[in-house]
């Protein structure tokens, strides 16, 4: 019986064993395919978070290109106004200095004209009447060329700002649109 005994001990023992050797071999199989599939779970969310912040990235730097290109764009674009602003203004320039050479070279002939036939005067009733028709032509040519020079000036502001206002309105028209 003894034999029985320790024979009976020594299968539960080794079935015991068996047990526990076959249960640590399952844990560490388990833990070891969780792990992995762990490691291959965390990998595969690093790649995406990886390829996300890549394309992120990416997104960013072809917004910032062409916003650059567009700044550019408009830089350009409001230079060219600023020197058809310039150009149009030296030609109102040019038109009212010219105007005024004329102006003042016709004045100036009238007055000799009017000083010699003044001079020529018989009577100072003749003087007078002479004086006075000249003063009025040359007060009505001085108005006329007044309103001239205002129109030409006038015409030449216009101009200069035009292009400017072009720039501004096409400026805030994109702002708003971006909006």
């Amino acid at each position: 019986m003894a034999d029985n005994t320790a024979d009976t001990v020594k299968k539960t023992v080794d079935t015991a064993t068996d047990t526990v050797k076959k249960t640590v071999e399952t844990a560490t199989a388990t833990v070891k395919a969780t792990a992995e599939k762990a490691q291959a779970t965390f990998q595969a969310n690093a790649e995406q978070a990886q390829a996300a912040g890549a394309k992120a990235l990416r997104e960013v730097a072809d917004k910032s290109a062409a916003g650059l290109t567009e700044l550019n764009v408009q830089g350009k674009q409001n230079l060219e106004a600023v020197v058809a602003s310039a150009a149009a203004a030296q030609k109102g320039v040019e038109a009212l200095s010219a105007q005024t050479v004329a102006f003042t070279k016709k004045s100036w002939e009238d007055g000799v004209a009017a000083a010699q036939s003044m001079s020529q005067a018989r009577s100072i009733q003749e003087l007078l009447e002479l004086q006075a028709t000249w003063a009025k032509s040359a007060t009505e040519a001085y108005l006329a060329e007044v309103t001239k020079a205002t129109d030409v000036l006038t015409a030449s502001v216009k101009d200069s700002f035009k292009p400017i206002n072009e720039r501004v309105t096409a400026s805030v028209e994109k702002f708003q649109a971006a909006r």
